[in-house]
């Protein structure tokens, strides 16, 4: 607060508002600007600089279809013994797209997929997208009551599932297929692609979050918004020799950072069971054998891993971590006992598809608390503004607001919560821009990274979940 650039910057502010003060005599305090035209102009436009070539009008199962054809006897998954090449995954999520052509679903058809990690979770989610559909995951831990309230939101017209989950869900009005005691019927489609006309712009998942206000709410993503995530990014590069390690389960959106980033890069997606994923030091064997290169965690799960086995990221190229507020303590234990290559805290809403900012952590001083969320990821944008939308200057508190590639379309079949959390973008010309209002608390620091204060309202997360 108190050193000689804070100084400078308030001293030139209170000139502003004296100066505006003169001007303008009959507005009131609020509606005086703090910033000059280079303040304003950097935290608007030179802190969100971020445009990058990436293959935008392409689809997430257009671009596995090119990287199959580029490297079809590469493992394209490896979970718990079991392996399939991009060739054999391509073919049985062909048919698995064929026989729900078949059964009505296309552009635009909301398909539920309740199943658990495994090599069956991937083979569904990617035919549902071949088919055209959009999958809407659904935790078996789900009680059924949600689970019923899903399936009825999204007028699922077909819901994947697996023999052994089959007792714990609810009735639906859909056909159940079980990919496992039907998969004989399945596998009698051809295993060619099917022909159906689908878009960047089509949407390709619905991930149901309760939010602050308690009442599922489904977050409608299309396959633009993926793609940004995970092809020709500033955070993380992957490629044909990474192994990325899917711990999170399909209904949370760190999954799709996890199966897309591997399988539109041309690594090897190897899953991390549910017992493994929740004991450190199991994790960190699991880690070492496996050759893990790529990992992301909850902020819980890599708190607990930095105290019981701090050392177990140094064998990796990338761990990404975020999704709570940090422990400090813990960031500093790995970085002192073996961090991996790039240690990336990022942050995200499932509204802007899994990260929005990345902070690399290479140091951290003995007396912080905390670890910015950092600069927006390529193809994001990222406004601190106060109550009338306007930037407010470096060090103040404001309301964090997200726009660019990566934003959600809508909520299901809530115009009026849609209408109230994505508004009109006043800082881009572009017809129908918007912007994503976050409910975060945060504050720019003087170098152009984020730092995150609190919320404005009463919401918790519990590892990860809002």
């Amino acid at each position: 607060l108190f050193d000689a650039a804070t100084m400078r910057r308030m001293l030139g502010h209170y000139e502003r508002l004296l100066e505006e003060v003169v001007k303008h005599p009959e507005r009131r305090v609020c509606e005086l600007p703090l910033l000059d035209e280079a303040e304003r102009r950097q935290v608007v436009e030179e802190w969100n600089a971020t445009g990058a070539d990436y293959p935008a009008k392409a689809t997430i199962h257009g671009l596995f279809e090119a990287q199959a054809a580029r490297t079809p006897e590469a493992v394209a998954l490896e979970y718990e013994g079991e392996e399939l090449s991009y060739r054999e995954l391509d073919a049985r999520a062909n048919q698995v797209a064929r026989y729900l052509v078949r059964h009505g679903v296309g552009p635009e058809t909301m398909v539920g997929l309740c199943v658990e990690r495994g090599v069956e979770m991937v083979v569904a989610t990617l035919g549902i997208l071949k088919a055209g559909g959009a999958y809407v995951p659904l935790d078996p831990e789900y009680p059924a009551s949600r689970l019923a309230f899903m399936l009825g939101d999204t007028a699922a017209p077909v819901l994947l599932t697996q023999a052994k989950l089959r007792g714990r869900l609810p009735e639906c009005s859909g056909r159940v297929v079980c990919l496992d005691a039907d998969w004989a019927e399945i596998a009698r489609e051809e295993r060619g692609a099917p022909e159906v006309e689908v878009g960047a712009r089509n949407l390709a998942y619905v991930i149901y979050t309760s939010g602050s206000t308690g009442t599922p709410k489904g977050t409608c993503i299309e396959h633009r918004s993926v793609v940004r995530l995970v092809k020709n990014t500033n955070y993380v590069d992957m490629g044909p020799t990474d192994r990325i390690a899917q711990a999170s389960v399909v209904s949370f959106d760190a999954a799709t950072f996890e199966i897309w980033g591997a399988l539109l890069n041309g690594a090897r997606v190897v899953g991390v069971s549910r017992d493994v994923a929740l004991s450190s030091r199991e994790f960190a064997e699991f880690v070492r054998v496996r050759g893990i290169t790529v990992m992301f965690l909850t902020t819980a799960l890599f708190n607990q891993m930095a105290r019981e086995a701090p050392g177990a990221f140094r064998t990796l190229r990338y761990v990404l971590f975020g999704g709570e507020a940090v422990d400090a303590g813990a960031v500093r234990a790995v970085l002192r006992d073996g961090p991996p290559q790039r240690l990336l805290h990022v942050y995200g809403p499932t509204e802007v598809t899994t990260f929005s900012s990345w902070h690399p952590v290479s140091e951290l001083d003995e007396a912080a608390s905390t670890v910015p969320i950092g600069r927006p990821i390529a193809n994001t944008r990222l406004y601190v503004l106060d109550a009338r939308m306007q930037p407010v200057p470096v060090g103040v508190p404001g309301e964090l607001y997200a726009g660019g590639d990566g934003l959600a379309r809508e909520y299901l079949h809530q115009p009026e919560l849609t209408a109230e959390k994505f508004v009109p973008d006043p800082f881009d010309a572009t017809p129908g821009a918007r912007l994503y209002r976050t409910g975060d608390l945060v504050r720019w620091l003087p170098g152009g990274d984020i730092e995150f204060l609190g919320r404005s309202d009463s919401q918790v997360k519990l590892r990860g979940y809002r």
